[in-house]
């Protein structure tokens, strides 16, 4: 990929501007469309199918890619004539090439990156098709408001295909039904500090910012109305989560989608809603773009399933070749134009140290060295519905501790900052998460470990966490309740070739070292450090982990007793 010259006078900290932006789009385009199919309905890019099929795969080649063209081209700026091939694309895919939208169907998701598209580009490409292909386009879309979307963001694909319909004159009562149901489930989603749960439940993650936030927000920036998400309050926490070196947090789903993590926080720029400065913006948004293409994101100028290069165990059941142009939604900063402040202010880099508490999700951030951890104690995704197993086990939301510069260790390998009670031969996870309070320099939450499908839990079982952090020291205290004789904790600490001890403090009683051979995002192998004892009845343990660095020198088993109070005192309102 061919891109300008740094410009280090402007951006002194990456040297990109909002031609390098725009030269990275029109790079990924040129290589995606290589994979083009003859009618130009469908980009079938190489690599494993999704379990939606391959056609399915190629309309989201094409719907996905659509949107880094239309943010592209959202100023009329066409010069690689992007858009006469999704016009293209467009005449022959609803014509009857596209499979139908369906029931919580794959479809539906990429109906709303072609309403999207369209609507940025509605001067150039819809109003310039006949009625009749206009008539066929609107046939295949509505469909999207006909059928049940999953339980989730998914609400916001008919919302953004109703949001179309209306800017191109056919609104009706489908369409502002859409949309009404869409963002009265928003509202009961809110969970305070500008988060919401992506469904009923506790399932916070970057579904956050690149689906719940986006979609109404931008629906509310293109028909110059409020916007009314809390997208303000959301990026003065969520803006810190990534790393001095452009890296997001990695937690969650979806983390093939890469850079879309920063779409944002370049959203928030280009609307005005936002508490950085545009300076700081543009540095966030270019280092996380930066990040990606310096860590091998591309292969042969697409981008892979998985996180630096690809890497499975960052993928999900839904992901397909295409799936991670889902990052074309961070190229949302071009519908600020070249004099808009975003791209005229210069570059600002703020990477300080500091530890916030996030009640609403159950979050402690922690930033220390230009690198963030993130201590989870509220999001789970689990569904109010389901059911608590083993065998669900999912490491991108149930281990306690995620940071920007590890990953989690894979589900069938040891699971990394994570407390497992082994009772007579099996080993427990943590599924569903009741968050106890977040405040300070703490957060604490409780679980039932959940055993294998025999017996999913036993009677009275329960764990109490709570994590403390002081710079980058992070004390980690577990009080285990109703432990059956014969019971033999595990703690685990980061999984990382990086110096990061785990000390005991209370109750530990032994010290492993455990390999983790499918490694992480970040490394092809890790060790991961161990904690034991055998324990029955209630049992306080306490223990201090370190990423990168060393231990201090501290009265922690005083800090224990400190922080139990703190904890104990605002949940009897004694604080």
């Amino acid at each position: 990929m061919k891109l300008p010259d740094d410009d280090r006078t402007l951006s002194p900290h990456t040297g990109l501007t909002r031609d390098h932006w725009g030269a990275t789009a029109d790079g990924l385009l040129d290589s995606a469309w290589r994979h083009a199919s003859p009618d130009q309905a469908f980009l079938d890019l190489p690599g494993r199918p999704s379990r939606s099929g391959v056609r399915s795969d190629g309309l989201e080649g094409y719907a996905r890619t659509f949107l880094a063209a239309a943010f592209r081209t959202a100023h009329g700026d066409d010069p690689h004539n992007w858009l006469e091939r999704y016009a293209a694309g467009l005449i022959a895919g609803t014509a009857g090439e596209w499979p139908a939208i369906t029931d919580v169907g794959q479809p539906m998701v990429e109906s709303a990156s072609v309403a999207l598209g369209l609507r940025l580009t509605k001067p150039w490409l819809w109003d310039k098709l006949s009625e009749a292909q206009q008539d066929r386009a609107e046939a295949w879309l509505r469909e999207a408001l006909r059928h049940v979307p999953a339980a989730n963001n998914w609400y916001f694909f008919p919302y953004t295909v109703a949001a179309f319909l209306e800017a191109a004159g056919r609104g009706d009562d489908e369409t502002a039904q859409a949309k009404s149901r869409a963002m009265e489930l928003l509202q009961g989603w809110y969970r305070g500090d500008g988060w919401y749960s992506d469904g009923d439940g506790r399932a916070f993650d970057h579904y956050n910012g690149w689906a719940l936030h986006l979609y109404p927000a931008l629906d509310a920036h293109l028909s110059n109305e409020p916007i009314t998400t809390h997208l303000k309050e959301h990026l003065a926490s969520f803006h810190l989560l990534f790393g001095a070196d452009g890296a997001p947090i990695y937690f969650g789903r979806s983390l093939t989608y890469r850079f879309a993590a920063a779409s944002a926080v370049a959203l928030g720029a280009v609307t005005g809603e936002t508490p950085l400065r545009p300076g700081h913006s543009r540095h966030l948004i270019s280092t996380t773009l930066q990040y990606f293409l310096r860590n091998d994101a591309l292969e042969d100028g697409l981008l892979s399933l998985g996180w630096h290069g690809p890497h499975e165990a960052t993928l999900q059941p839904y992901s397909g070749p295409a799936s991670p142009y889902w990052a074309s939604k961070a190229f949302v900063c071009l519908l600020a134009g070249p004099d808009h402040p975003l791209w005229t202010a210069p570059e600002e880099s703020q990477d300080e140290d500091l530890t916030l508490a996030l009640p609403g999700p159950g979050f402690l951030i922690q930033r220390h060295n230009g690198v963030t951890r993130l201590h989870n104690h509220g999001s789970d995704h689990v569904r109010p519905f389901e059911g608590e197993y083993a065998t669900e086990d999912d490491p991108l939301y149930s281990r306690f501790a995620y940071s920007t510069s590890t990953g989690p260790t894979s589900a069938k390998n040891p699971a990394d900052n994570h407390i497992s009670l082994v009772v007579r031969g099996r080993r427990s996870v943590r599924r569903r998460i009741h968050p106890l309070g977040a405040r300070h320099n703490w957060a604490a939450s409780w679980h039932r470990p959940v055993f294998d499908a025999h017996q999913p839990m036993v009677p009275g079982l329960r764990i109490e966490s709570v994590t403390a952090v002081w710079d980058d020291q992070e004390l980690r205290i577990h009080r285990v309740i109703g432990a059956p004789p014969g019971t033999r904790a595990e703690l685990t600490g980061w999984a990382t070739d990086l110096p990061s001890p785990l000390l005991a403090i209370r109750g530990w009683t032994g010290v492993e070292w455990q390999t983790a051979p499918q490694g992480t995002a970040f490394a092809t192998t890790a060790k991961v450090p161990t904690l034991t004892a055998d324990v029955e009845g209630t049992v306080t343990l306490a223990a201090v982990a370190v990423l990168n660095g060393t231990v201090e020198d501290a009265d922690w088993d005083a800090r224990v007793d400190e922080i139990l109070k703190a904890t104990l005192d605002a949940q009897t309102g004694t604080s």
